[in-house]
Parts: structure tokens; sequence; C-alpha cells
């Protein structure tokens, strides 16, 4: 599988990434789907301390512990459990950034982190704080760059300025093409690596695509809308490829994109995304024709 450079990192990530939140937590399950995943080829695996109280952290850490040189392990920090589990917090602090990193470290098995992710962020933040808690982590060997997850147009411009984050995490697809017009651009222009998440947008980006449509619709489009949107892009841009091909394939047309991570419950569902990264790159037509039938949604409320 093809590998881009993350942001002016010397990380090299697969065009495809394991997105293991929805691996779950029976064992023999998760490691099946990682193994996979390395079968094809996958180097680049996204967890995070919020996931399952920590056992995702576990598990992935189990599972790539014999191919650990070979592989980038990317988590989150940020979000703190509550005692009783019940719900949690956000910490972006620097003194708790600090302890937790200890905590993943042991949890997933490794002396290092390949990039650590701010899993987050409010323009109400003590952003320079995090980013001291960052830098010093990274000077002490324990994580080897750091990166924020956020959709946040002011957090984002924020950390750009201020910081040597290598990378941002966000939503992102032919139904979310609200970092095309603030993020994106200016990410790329500052040699920031994008790693984007939910690129089949709840499955209406699949040929179930009408299965997956809710009366509540999607983002700023009505249920009614997807019902006539939808089939019209499979028909004019996926009349002859499965369409998680055209949803994969949009994310990574973007130069500013350095890896696709998709969320999978099973092997099969790793094997076929694996195959639709390795297909055939959009052409012009089709990415002009893609946004000639969708919106161009911009940031309204998360700012």
């Amino acid at each position: 599988m093809k590998k881009r450079r993350l942001g002016n990192s010397d990380l090299l990530v697969t065009e495809l990434g394991l997105g293991c939140m929805s691996i779950g937590t029976e064992e023999k399950t998760a490691r099946n789907i990682i193994e996979a995943a390395l079968e094809e080829g996958i180097n680049y695996f996204d967890t995070a301390d919020l996931y399952d109280f920590g056992e995702n952290e576990k598990i992935v850490g189990q599972a790539l512990k014999g191919v650990r040189e070979n592989v980038i392990i990317a988590t989150k920090v940020g979000n703190r459990w509550n005692h009783d589990r019940t719900g949690w917090s956000w910490d972006p602090s620097k003194e708790y950034i600090k302890e937790a990193v200890k905590n993943s470290l042991k949890r997933l098995g490794t002396d290092y982190i390949d990039l650590y992710q701010l899993h987050g962020g409010t323009i109400e933040d003590p952003i320079e704080d995090t980013i001291e808690a960052f830098e010093e982590l990274k000077a002490e060997g324990l994580i080897r760059y750091y990166g924020i997850s956020s959709i946040r147009p002011n957090v984002i411009h924020e950390f750009v300025g201020k910081s040597s984050i290598v990378s941002v995490m966000m939503q992102y697809s032919i139904l979310d093409r609200r970092p095309e017009e603030e993020a994106l651009p200016l990410l790329h222009k500052h040699g920031i690596g994008v790693v984007t998440r939910g690129p089949v947008a709840k499955g209406l980006l699949s040929d179930k695509m009408l299965e997956k449509i809710s009366e509540k619709g999607y983002l700023d489009y009505s249920a009614n809308e997807l019902r006539t949107i939808l089939p019209s892009l499979k028909e004019r841009v996926a009349s002859l490829r499965p369409f998680t091909e055209i949803a994969l394939q949009y994310n990574l047309a973007n130069p500013a994109v350095a890896s696709v991570v998709s969320g999978v419950s099973s092997p099969e569902q790793v094997k076929s995304n694996a195959a639709a990264v390795r297909s055939n790159p959009l052409t012009n037509d089709e990415i002009a024709m893609i946004k000639k039938l969708t919106n161009a949604n911009v940031y309204i409320e998360h700012r």
C-alpha cells in the first residue's frame, strides 16, 4: 500500500489507516481485524485513551507488539473519565497531559508514541500550556510528534501559528466538505498533514446508501435531499465501481491529506477498504462532478 509523508515529519503513513475505536473489546475479534490490516500493508493505527476506558489502547498495543518498529501508533489525550465512568470531562492542561501519557504508554506497552494528539479543543483552552506539555514530552522522547484532532477552524489557526504540530485529524467526506475552504488549504500551505475520519459518512457513501439515510438527514442535508443526491452521485460518478472507492478516493485526491482513517468491525471491511484505496484515483472530471452535485458546506457552529 502506498505511503505518504505526514506533514513535515519523517512519518510515512499508509494512505489507509485503521481507526481502532470500532474494533471492540473482544480480544480475538479485535486482533483478527488488526492482523487483517497488517496483511493489507496498513501501518497507521489510531486509538485514544478515551476508547473503552483505555482497553482499546491495551488491545492495540498487544496486537502490534511483535511489529512495533514497523508501525505508527497514534493515540489521543484530553478527555478524562469521571471516577464512576458515567461520563468524561475536558482537560487540556499541561499537568494532565503529562500524567496521561504515562498511562497510555503503559497500556500500549511501548516506550514511545509516534503521534500524540489533542483529542478535541476549544478556543478558550490554555493553548500555550497545552503546547508546552507536548513539546516537553517530545524533548523527553516519550512522543515523536504531536498533532490535534479538531474540526474547529479557530483552534486549528491557533495551533498552526503557535506550535509545531505535524498533523490535524478531522472529519471530511463528499457530504462534509467543510474543511475545503478554511482548513485544508491552510494546513497544506504550512506543511501540516491531514488525517481524515468519517470518509463514508456513517455508511451514506457506500452501496447501502439509501438504507443508511436517517430522517434527521446529515449535516445540512435533509433526508429528502440525500434520497436525490446519493443516487445521482452513484449514477454520474460510481456506476462502474463501488461507492466506497469513490468516497475514499475523494479524500485522497486532496493534496493536504496524508491518510484516510476508517473504522471497521470486521476483517472483511478492512480488505474492502484497502481495495478501495488501491483503486484508480478520481479524474478531474469526476471530482468536478462530485463538487457540482454536493454542498460546499462551511463551519458554522464549530468555530
